[in-house]
């Protein structure tokens, strides 16, 4: 049960209070390097977890529990503690940004009530695509945000940070959308 690749999960988890701790200080720029690279580390082992399970043949179902619980948990919190902190600011719309942080909330909250709702109907509703790019504009859009803060110096990173951010929710809209199109053909 506690085999290499769910170890790894685990750790993601457990590093999450720690991530959000380096978090808190906006203005500690060391901090946020060292959350950086905590965040790095933590989407390594994202990769490693179930890379090592598929291939080792060690996907369990603590794994395929877990897995998605420590994605959702992570960006969770990040997206919390950067907005509680005011790293969510930006030109043009200022506080704004924040609405595309809790667009992507709203999304995750949704599509796991969704997905345990289906499985329950022992219906699968597999990740597409254009899924896994939402996640991939919203992981380098946390990333960017982070490491933003980590050199002030450099505002253009903070920015890219913003834009990807608002990619990754335009992508959350249309992959719930989606999603729940799917859903719904199975509910009353």
């Amino acid at each position: 049960m506690l085999s290499l690749p769910n170890l790894l999960t685990l750790s993601r988890i457990v590093a999450i209070p720690l991530l959000a701790a380096l978090l808190w200080w906006p203005n500690w720029a060391f901090g946020y390097g060292l959350a950086f690279a905590l965040y790095c580390l933590m989407g390594i082992t994202d990769y490693f977890d179930g890379y090592l399970a598929r291939s080792s043949g060690a996907v369990s179902r603590l794994g395929i529990f877990l897995d998605p619980i420590a994605d959702k948990i992570m960006v969770a919190a990040v997206i919390l503690v950067l907005t509680a902190q005011g790293v969510l600011r930006g030109p043009y719309v200022g506080d704004m940004h924040v609405v595309a942080g809790l667009v992507i909330l709203m999304r995750e909250i949704a599509v796991s009530g969704l997905r345990e709702f289906l499985a329950g109907l022992q219906v699968s509703m597999p990740v597409t695509k254009l899924a896994k790019w939402k996640t991939t504009f919203q992981l380098v859009a946390l990333g960017a945000l982070i490491l933003g803060q980590a050199l002030p110096e450099w505002p253009w990173v903070h920015l890219m940070g913003l834009a990807s951010l608002w990619a990754a929710a335009v992508l959350t809209v249309i992959t719930g959308w989606d999603y729940l199109r799917v859903g719904l053909k199975h509910m009353d």
